[in-house]
């Protein structure tokens, strides 16, 4: 019998919510699920609410905002450090000024910093690294990763154990490589990994849990069409052990009715649910190019996934 190194809940949902979108952002803060932006039809702002989910009740609310809200907007991203949301708003609830101008970039966090890499900006896609220091309430651009790291968008962007990690993306081509960026020694390595590693893709969902970093589904083929299309997606979920550089693929049981299947673009966040660490994905866009708006949290068993 295969080990089971993953769960899968589909959460029910209460009150009248944002609904199916795609490209859109969400973060936690505490039992609270914040969503912001998206789209339904193709690179078309859905609305510019700051959708609120408690996940104890279940419920969605829409939070009562103050402050410069922005217009409605695709391809954002958002990150915690504290009590706080960043890119766009906190719980007190305030809105703060954005990113320099880019969409489709990835977004991750530490207790201090909110790092943000790539994306498509005016002039093409990016690779460059900035960092948010949250006390001091002042960006930082870091050293810029060689050629060997394109300009992309959707990868995943996860802190771990005081790197940064740039996992896959789209960069023209779906792409397969992995970066590191030191934040103590101030410099960049193109990691080689091994073991079951997944197929090229981009905007997946990612979450990073001790050591590992985990990514589920995402685009492994773009459409014809380009983003106005679904392209091929996958289902699956690895896990990356960043101190060996070995790929696992989980068993989380794909094809229960509580498996979120194929799917991308999708808000995500890490967090915590019922006592337990993991990711929790919203929405997204689906093989048949329909936009989702069903809930899924993953919770990893780390012990199996190193046995």
């Amino acid at each position: 019998m295969a080990v089971v190194q993953g769960k899968w809940i589909k959460l029910g949902q209460k009150g009248t919510g944002p609904g199916a979108r795609s490209s859109h952002a969400i973060t936690l803060v505490g039992h609270k699920a914040y969503a912001f932006g998206g789209e339904f039809a193709p690179r078309v702002p859905v609305d510019n609410n700051l959708h609120v989910f408690d996940l104890q009740t279940l419920t969605w609310s829409v939070a009562d905002v103050t402050g410069d809200v922005p217009p409605p907007r695709v391809g954002v991203s958002m990150a915690t450090v504290g009590k706080t949301i960043y890119v766009f708003v906190d719980p007190t609830i305030k809105w703060r000024c954005r990113t320099p101008h880019r969409s489709y970039h990835s977004t991750a966090s530490d207790d201090r910093h909110v790092y943000i890499f790539g994306g498509c900006g005016v002039a093409g896609r990016l690779n460059d690294l900035w960092g948010y220091d949250v006390i001091e309430q002042k960006w930082v651009k870091y050293p810029t990763p060689g050629d060997n790291c394109k300009g992309r968008g959707g990868p995943g962007l996860v802190v771990v154990q005081g790197k940064i990690w740039v996992v896959y993306g789209f960069s023209g081509a779906e792409t397969d490589d992995v970066h590191c960026f030191d934040l103590a020694q101030g410099t960049w390595t193109q990691v080689d990994t091994s073991g079951e590693k997944p197929s090229a893709r981009s905007v997946f969902s990612t979450v990073g849990i001790g050591e590992y970093i985990i990514i589920s589904g995402g685009e492994v083929d773009p459409s014809d069409l380009g983003h106005l299309g679904a392209g091929k997606f996958a289902s699956e979920a690895y896990a990356l052990d960043t101190k060996t550089l070995i790929w696992k693929r989980l068993d989380d049981g794909l094809g229960s009715d509580d498996h979120p299947g194929p799917r991308g673009w999708c808000a995500f966040a890490g967090g915590c649910l019922n006592g337990n660490q993991g990711l929790l994905v919203y929405g997204g866009n689906s093989p048949s190019n329909d936009r989702l708006d069903d809930i899924f949290f993953f919770t990893p068993c780390v012990n199996a996934i190193g046995s």
